[in-house]
Parts: structure tokens; sequence; C-alpha cells
């Protein structure tokens, strides 16, 4: 008994000391430089597939530990280069821009990995002097395991010297805490930025290295421990390195008991406790972190006075889109076939649906909820049901969806407007992540086979007919249905902007809290933008759910909620009509771009991260920007500074 104890212990401190090595990046360059590096998975599976390849081509025992230094200092190397070219224009923005920022760098490696070294896993050879049993005090356990505990234990007292005892860590700690006053003595603060951001890359290559060794490489695993890395560093405390690796070890514990001893609770507990957590103290156990930054972050950047097109104008262009859009299913057929066509615009029109749900929390109250999937999956899941279960009406179906939708969202808004900013983003996410782990556990769930076979466009009437000819057939019908349902919620939610509700949630985005000293209930307004947005995702993913015949786990997947805040940062948030054009942008280049490539994700994370970069306001800016530019060409001048507010008051 004493023994399968201390083997779970030692099984929980291995996958504990990969943790480690992995938050202790991630927290380290959230402490130092206020970045949320989503990108620090793929930094991981670089790492493990760069030192596969030098093992690779090498001979003999001592070509891993070659691999174990030089692949890590690659991946350092690439993430100092990825620094300076793309995060460091982004140093005064608001901190959630970086979030949006390294998303898109998640899909330009993941494609990257895929392509160099193709999609299968590849077996990576441990060496002999690490292989087999070894015995202590009449106990036999795995060499390798015993390495990688050594190594992050050895690693996390070597960082934590670096931080606090050289004067590489006294610069940095006083960098995080006044930047501007570190410039001014003299010191290259940018230098040592690109130097922090580095070493956490080189920390998380060794952990994908020595977790590769123990299993095998394969292009998700950087995407399987990200999230994991995420509720580590927030349960230990945000930019707090003592919180990661005391988080990293305990949740490494903590997983390997439920999954030996309540294996239906693994992968559910630790989003409970980081919710708790967060709820409680957001700031984390430790702190967030031991050398706080003073510096405030910026503005969320929306495009609502970025373009130069009147609102009689952009009326007359949104009729003829969606007189095109009308027309679009009579005049297909040269081509591609009407079903082709119809599908695809349906998948347009349902994920422009998501993103203006989206537009409404994050472009209106300046909400950025990383766990917004979590309410499409509600919808999605809770149309099924409804028809799985003897209703036999598509339109009951879907309101129950969107009912279910808005409930959860405001329960979840209740518990997590409570905390602002990068916390809010990261409750939000533990609550989809909670969310994706249940409906995989629960058996009328469908389980992770979902639910699927019944009637696409089940309980809608059938199309006119002429004679015995229908003049629609069912997958035009339900078209126009979608498209009725989201010109529908595009109205209904333009009304809600336009309304005095619309005007104090755009207050409370500009200033929270002179919004809430003019007397406003701030969370109340938050909380009911939340539950209308909740339900206008539960209807999306409702729509869905009809359209393709059923749901699955993985339309709750995170990467999902990143995708649709792509769209929404793409086509310009905070105007409503901007994220629907992001949408069809989206899955527009993704049609172009498969027909020529398989790495078309790479393709739309680059134009991501251009647009991240230098049009944070999206597409419909594009029109201000060029006429900007024109009348600066023709020697008009720099257009006149907008007034303040205290200007247009007065």
């Amino acid at each position: 008994m004493a023994g399968a104890v201390i083997e779970q212990l030692l099984n929980g401190l291995t996958i504990g000391a990969v943790y480690v090595l992995l938050a202790a990046g991630l927290s380290i360059i959230f402490g130092v430089m206020d970045v949320i590096n989503f990108a620090h998975g793929e930094f991981f599976a670089l790492g493990a597939y760069l030192a596969f390849a030098i093992v690779a081509v090498g001979t003999g025992g001592g070509v891993f530990w070659i691999a174990l230094l030089v692949a890590p200092l690659l991946v350092a190397l690439i993430a100092a280069v990825i620094e300076r070219g793309t995060i460091r224009p982004l140093y005064g923005r608001n901190p959630l821009y970086h979030i949006l920022l390294t998303f898109g760098l998640v899909l330009i490696f993941k494609d990257a990995i895929s392509f160099v070294w193709g999609d299968n896993p590849k077996p990576f050879a441990q060496p002999p002097i690490l292989r087999g049993p070894i015995d202590l005090l009449g106990f036999s356990y795995s060499k390798y395991n015993f390495f990688v505990i050594g190594i992050g234990v050895v690693m996390a007292i070597g960082t934590w010297l670096l931080l606090n005892r050289t004067r590489f860590g006294l610069v940095v700690r006083a960098g995080a805490q006044d930047r501007e006053m570190v410039r001014h003595l003299g010191i290259d603060i940018d230098r040592y930025y690109t130097l922090v951001f580095a070493f956490g890359a080189f920390l998380a290559a060794l952990a994908g290295i020595v977790l590769g060794a123990k299993q095998s490489v394969s292009p998700g695993m950087g995407n399987s421990v990200i999230i994991p890395a995420f509720v580590i560093v927030v349960l230990g405390g945000l930019g707090s390195f003592r919180g990661a690796v005391i988080g990293g070890f305990g949740v490494g514990i903590i997983e390997t008991f439920f999954r030996t001893v309540f294996p239906s609770f693994e992968g559910l507990v630790v989003f409970l406790l980081m919710i708790g957590v967060l709820l409680v103290r957001p700031q984390g156990l430790f702190g967030s972190p031991e050398w706080e930054s003073s510096e405030g972050g910026g503005e969320l950047l929306t495009g609502g006075g970025g373009g130069v097109l009147d609102g009689q104008t952009r009326f007359r262009l949104g009729a003829l889109v969606v007189a095109l859009l009308f027309l679009a299913p009579l005049g297909i057929g040269v081509i591609y076939t009407s079903y082709e066509v119809n599908s695809l615009l349906l998948t347009i029109l349902v994920w422009a649906l998501f993103a203006l749900s989206l537009d409404f929390v994050m472009g209106y109250a300046g909400l950025v909820s990383l766990g917004h999937v979590l309410f499409f999956g509600l919808g999605a899941y809770g149309t099924v049901l409804t028809v799985e279960n003897g209703m036999p009406s598509v339109f009951v179906a879907l309101g129950a969806g969107i009912v279910v939708a808005a409930l959860v969202a405001w329960m979840v808004g209740h518990l997590s407007i409570r905390v602002s900013g990068v916390y809010f983003s990261m409750i939000t996410l533990g609550f989809a992540e909670l969310f994706y782990q249940l409906v995989q556990k629960v058996g009328f769930t469908g389980g992770s086979d979902g639910l699927f076979g019944f009637d696409p466009v089940y309980g809608l009437m059938s199309g006119p007919e002429v004679g015995d000819v229908a003049l629609l057939g069912e997958i035009e019908l339900f078209y126009y249905f979608v498209l009725a349902a989201v010109i529908g919620s595009y109205l209904l939610a333009r009304r809600m902007m336009n309304a005095p509700f619309g005007s104090v949630l755009q207050g409370i985005r500009e200033s929270e809290e002179r919004a809430s000293f003019i007397g406003y209930d701030v969370t109340a307004y938050k909380r009911r933008a939340f539950v209308v947005s909740g339900g206008l995702a539960g209807l999306a993913g409702g729509l869905s759910a009809i359209h393709t015949g059923g749901v699955s786990p993985s339309v709750l997947a995170w990467i999902k909620s990143g995708e649709v805040i792509v769209m929404t940062i793409l086509g310009g948030m905070g105007t409503l009509y901007g994220p629907m054009i992001g949408a069809g942008v989206f899955f527009g280049l993704r049609e172009i771009l498969q027909s020529f490539t398989d790495q078309w994700q790479g393709v739309l994370g680059l134009v991501f991260v251009l647009f991240v970069i230098y049009v944070p306001e999206g597409l419909v800016s594009v029109p201000g920007m060029l006429s900007r530019y024109t009348n600066q060409e023709a020697g008009g001048g720099p257009e006149p500074v907008a007034e303040t507010d205290s200007e247009v008051s007065n």
C-alpha cells in the first residue's frame, strides 16, 4: 500500500515538474512584461520537435544531451525574434491585445510544425542511461521519471536565483515596476524584455523535450498543455514565480490522484479550483506577482469611428449585402453545387451571429470573454437534446437552446463580472473548459461521440411549390430561415445599442469608474449585456447544430473562442456589423486558401497578427486609413485632432 502511494506521488511530481517548467516561463513573461502568451504551448511543442530532429540525425547516446541544450536555445532565439517583431509594437496597449496576437501565433506555429514534420506522432527515444527502473530503498521506479523531477527542481531553483540574486534579475524586477524609470537610468530595458521572453520560451521548450522523450511528440501537444499551464499560473497568481512552482507540482499531484482514485472527476477538479480561486482571491494564492507592475493598460480600440462612410451610405451598403445574400441561392450552379455554396454561406451566417454576440460585450462593454464558446455549445446541445427528447418543432428547440445559454450566461456573469480585465478573461475560459470536460463524461450528451443523426431541418415546413415541383429545397429553405434570424438579431442588437442601455455600456467601456460615479449600477449593466450576448451565442450554436445535423464536444474547444475573437478584431469590434464582416472574410479566405494549401490556418494567423499590429480597429477602419493617407499625399496635412470628452460636453 505504501509503495503504491509513493509511486502515485512520484508520478504526480513527474508531470508536475513538466508543468513547473511550462508555467514558470509563462508566469515570468506575464509578471515582467504583462504579456499573456497563448503561443507558449507552441514553443513547448517546437522544442520537442527540434530535439527529435537532432536526435534523429545524430548517433550515440550523447545526442540526446546535445538536443536538450541546443533545441531550447534555438527556440529561445526564435522567441526573441518574435518578441522584437510582433510583441514589442504592442507595449502600451491593453494587455488583452497580447492574447489576441499570440493566438494568431498559435495558428502559425501549429501549421508550421505540421508542414515540416507531418501530423502523425513521432517516437522520441530516451538516452540509454535513463532507460529502465532504478531500485532505491527497496522501491523500484523509472530512472527517466526521476530525471524529469530533477530537471524541474534544478531549473526552478536556478530560475529563482537568476531573478533574485543577479544584476539581470534586479533590472528585470525594476523594469516590471517602472519601465520608464529604468530607461532614464540609461538601461536598455527593451533588450531585457527580449531576454525574458526568450528565457520563458527556453523553459517551455525544455519542458516539451523531457515530456516528448517520455511519451512521443505530436502537433497537438502544445494545445494539450497550454490550458493546464494557465490554470496553474492563475492558481498560483498571474506573474508569481513561486506560485507557478508550487502550483505546478500541486496540480500534477492532484491530477494523478484523481486519475487513480476518482477518474470521473479528472479534468474537472482543476478547473473548479481555478474558478474558486479567481472568485475568492483573484490575485491567486501567492499574489500577482512578487514584483507588481505600476503601469496601467491601454484601452481596447474599436472600429466605431474609424471609417469615412456616413450612416446613410452604410445603410445602403448593408441593404445591398442583404439583397445579394437573399439572391445567392437562386443564382448558384456554375462552378459549385448549390449545396456546397449554401453550406458555406450558412456557416458564415452562423459564425457572423456568433461574432455579433461577442461584440455585444467585448466591443461595447469591454469584456473580453475567452470562454464565449460555452454559450455557443450550450445553445447547440440544448437544441439537439430538445429535438432528441421528442419535441417536434425546431423553433421550440432553438428557443430552449437560447434560454439555456442565457440562464447559464446570467449565472456565469453573476460570478465572473466580480473580476475584470485579464482575470475576467481567465474565469470565462475556466467555465468553458469545465463544461467541455463535463459533456465528455455525461451519458445523455453522447459523451465524446456527441449527438448526431436527426433531420437538419426537422420541424420546418416545406417550401413553396408550383404544381408538384418545390421552388426551394430543404437546404435553401433553412438558409433563408438562418438569414432571417441573423438579420433580426443584428437589428435587435443595433436597437439596444442605440438606446440608453447601449450608451451606458459604451460609457462603462470608456471609464467604468466615471460611469459608477454618476450613479449607474455598472455590474448590473454588464451582467445584462452578458446575458443578451449569451442568448445570441446560444442561437448561433443551435442553428449550427441544425445545419450540421448534431453536436459534439469539439464545438466547445477553446480554440473556437479564439477564432471568433479573430473574426471580431478582423472586422472591427464595437460596430456590430464589423465582426460579421470579419466572419465572412475569415471563412472566405479559408475556402480560398484550402484550395491551395493545407497550411491555411497559418496564413490566416499571419493575416491576423498583421491586423492586430497595424490595423487594430479592423477592416471597417480601412476606408478611414486610406482617406487619411490620400489627404496627406495630396498635401492636405494631418486631420484635426479629435475633441476630448470635456470639449464635447462643453
